[in-house]
């Protein structure tokens, strides 16, 4: 047999003081590779900094190795892995900066207090399904999952050390002659095709590691890792002293032949639901008991029948009410590619999937005690809440979209559904529409000019009566890119050839159209009310400046216009200025910038590590960036801020809808997995979430998560169950 990889700490690497920028405070610990330093960013930022030992720093080789490790640590965003901060896999002593993750890790915590308790087992089980299917989402292959790369947080597991990992179509081979991984936690095929390794290699990692939390001790035991590797490849796995409940499960990860492994989400649609009623699996000492973790809610029981009609439309709604702007995140308007329908339209979205009623075209829908209302308790006194869910969805996979309007009333677009109106008091069905050939994609949904929008790219932007339901006028889509944008009274549509159109929103009648000076193809972005201006945006073709344009919205006449170093967003206005977002020539976020048009001056600020594509809210001079994997970061945009972060907090959550600032210091957003969450955005502590609503036991995926809409005190969320629900936003404990 080929030799093994030594498993024993390699030469001690000298000592620096820094790694880039990064002050080197403390030693952490040491592999074969390198060394782990506790280090500090500018702001304060704790991180942990893998520093290579100085023998390897000439090798080729290892270069292309580490290189390849920080390119597949970057690739992966999740709830359940530590991000990559800052990395210099070329300097002299190559290095690496991922978040500091304070906790134990798994071969620690079980060496120090024995084996895990079930509940905190079946924790554990979903928690680094989840990591896996994050990592393997990404297009990588971990190949090392032990429980010395599994950190015990207070928020779950966190999965580290990506040295080993590769992406699926790497190039980079096993050097002939060499095994790499740790015996004991290697699948069958990583000693017998070793160049075949795939995800379920992961997997097996995966059952390996559960069995050494549940026991002490692996599925595959000996001193000798050549007795090890025998015995992964020929005997069958002792799983004795396994909870009996998840021994089935943990065999079938332990499985010699990989496509007999269950995938990561298979895994956690089998643990649904105790394994989100599991307990920590920290100490309670390390945690305060006001931060503990929150019960979730029961899951949903089987869906609602089909509701009954009305005959009619119940209630009404402003028809004179113009929605606000938000801060919005991300690339949108009509444009293609990653442009988005952002929050930063006349109304906040949110999105979810599933659910069933029947619905025919130009049917009502509604009723107060139908199977398919409102689920919870009956509506108390006025001066109480009573949480309520209403399924959303009549065909296809599309998601629903919905959005408030004056607090009065919820609007949905869903697949099978042009448009619908729910009561947010008790998520009554007050009526809806299908148009015929509206197809099972839920599109847009705003309300702009007293009127309900829907739109879905290619096909028709329709308005409808926000009272009754009837359709006022309709335009089709073909000649421009995505959907409107929603600006007031008007809806602005930019064409294939860049010319921008604006439509009366009320009558769909044409109120201006003309190209914008110096735009080829502008993308708009933001809407602020206060003012009727809407701001476009273009970056140069190499993205060293950005075009920003302020466009009166039913005019069309030019307020200002200047183009600003950098590639920049608009995503938010404070007190007459313009907040942008600023990335490098990797789509990172590295910065914001806070322009003054009165002025003509443009204050950046530096943010305290990079981002990947980071969901912002602005509220005074505070902007809220949420990141993959649930990094929530507070960030003072005043001139001379200095990149200050106020507060940061790891949310837990993989991937996220932009956040919603609300009344009463509360921030809001929505996880994939339908857990809506709330934060203090004075204190930056998560005051609750409410439980997963996965569809079928399973986690769908949706390239677009919309945010939560607040409705007076109900908040709205949607979630892959395909449900609309409200829960009540002044407690959040609750939830």
């Amino acid at each position: 047999m080929p030799p093994l990889r030594g498993t024993g700490a390699g030469p001690e690497a000298e000592h620096p003081d820094y790694a880039g920028q990064y002050r080197l405070e403390a030693r952490l610990g040491a592999g074969g590779m390198g060394v782990v330093h506790l280090a500090r960013s500018a702001s304060g930022l704790q991180l942990a900094v893998k520093v290579v030992h100085r023998q390897y720093a000439s090798d080729p080789e290892f270069r292309a190795r580490f290189r390849q490790e920080v390119g597949a640590a970057r690739r992966v965003s999740g709830a359940f892995t530590a991000p990559v901060v800052d990395a210099d896999p070329d300097a002299g002593r190559p290095w690496m900066a991922t978040l500091y993750v304070p906790g134990p890790t798994l071969a620690d915590q079980v060496k120090r207090n024995g084996p895990m308790a079930p509940a905190e087992l079946r924790r554990l089980t979903a928690g680094l399904a989840e990591a896996l299917r994050d990592i393997h989402r990404a297009g990588v292959i971990h190949r090392d999952l032990k429980p010395s790369n599994v950190l015990l947080a207070d928020s779950g597991p966190k999965v580290i050390d990506f040295g080993i990992s590769r992406p699926y179509d790497s190039d980079l081979r096993t050097e002939t002659g060499k095994l790499i991984g740790s015996p004991p936690y290697m699948a069958p095929e990583q000693f017998q095709r070793p160049r075949e390794v795939g995800p379920a290699a992961d997997v097996f990692a995966l059952g390996a590691v559960l069995v050494h939390a549940a026991t002490g001790r692996g599925p595959f035991d000996s001193d000798s890792p050549y007795i090890v590797a025998y015995q992964v490849v020929h005997d069958e796995a002792d799983l004795a002293g396994v909870p009996e409940d998840l021994a089935p499960l943990i065999g079938r990860c332990l499985t010699k032949d990989p496509a007999g492994r269950p995938t990561p989400d298979e895994i956690m649609a089998t643990l649904r639901p105790p394994s989100y009623d599991a307990a920590a699996f920290i100490p309670s000492q390390r945690r305060p008991a006001t931060t503990s973790l929150l019960a979730p809610e029961p899951e949903p029981g089987p869906e609602p029948g089909p509701l009954p009609a009305s005959g009619g439309a119940v209630g009404a709604a402003d028809a004179d009410t113009h929605v606000r702007a938000v801060a919005p995140s991300g690339r949108t308007g009509p444009g293609g590619g990653k442009r988005r329908w952002l929050a930063a339209t006349a109304a906040l979205l949110v999105m979810g999937a599933g659910g069933a009623w029947a619905v025919g075209s130009g049917a009502v829908l509604g009723g107060s005690g139908g199977a398919g209302a409102a689920e919870g308790p009956a509506k108390g006194p006025a001066e109480t809440f009573s949480p309520w869910r209403t399924p959303l969805r009549t065909g296809g996979g599309a998601t629903p979209v919905c959005t408030v309007a004056d607090g009065s009333a919820v609007y949905c677009a869903a697949g099978g559904v042009g448009a619908a109106r729910l009561d947010p008091a008790d998520g009554r069905v007050l009526w809806s529409r299908q148009p015929a050939g509206s197809g099972t994609a839920a599109g847009a949904v705003s309300v702009s000019g007293g009127l309900v929008h829907t739109a879905v790219p290619g096909g028709k932007t329709r308005a409808y009566d926000p009272a009754r339901g009837e359709q006022v006028w309709a335009a089709g889509l073909s000649p421009y890119a995505g959907t409107p944008f929603a600006a007031g009274d008007a809806l602005l549509l930019v064409a294939e050839d860049g010319t921008t159109e604006a439509l009366d929103s009320a009558t769909g009648v044409s109120l201006w159209r003309h190209a914008l000076a110096g735009h080829r193809r502008p993308d708009y972005a933001l809407y602020d009310g206060r003012t009727g201006l809407a701001y476009a945006f273009e970056h140069s073709s190499y993205g060293s400046s950005t075009l920003v344009t302020a466009v009166d919205a039913v005019s069309g006449r030019t307020a200002w216009q200047r183009r600003l170093d950098g590639m920049l967003t608009p995503v938010g206005s404070s007190g007459g200025t313009l907040v942008l977002t600023e990335m490098n020539g990797d789509t990172q976020t590295v910065g914001l910038v806070r322009y003054d048009p009165g002025t003509g001056k443009a204050a950046r600020t530096a943010l305290p590590f990079r981002m990947n594509d980071p969901e912002v809210a602005v509220g005074g001079d505070t902007a809220y960036l949420l990141g993959r994997g649930g990094t929530l970061v507070a960030v003072d945009t005043r001139a001379g801020g200095g990149g200050a972060v106020r507060w940061q907090l790891e949310t837990a959550a993989g991937r996220t809808s932009a956040p919603v600032l609300a009344a009463g210091d509360r921030l809001y957003f929505s996880a994939a997995d339908g857990r809506l969450l709330a934060v203090d955005t004075a204190r930056g502590k998560l005051l609750g979430q409410t439980g997963p609503r996965l569809r079928d036991g399973r986690l769908g995926y949706s390239s677009e998560l919309p945010a939560p809409v607040v409705a007076g005190r109900a908040v709205l969320g949607t979630a892959p169950d395909g449900s609309v629900f409200a829960v009540d936003g002044e407690d959040p404990a609750r939830w």
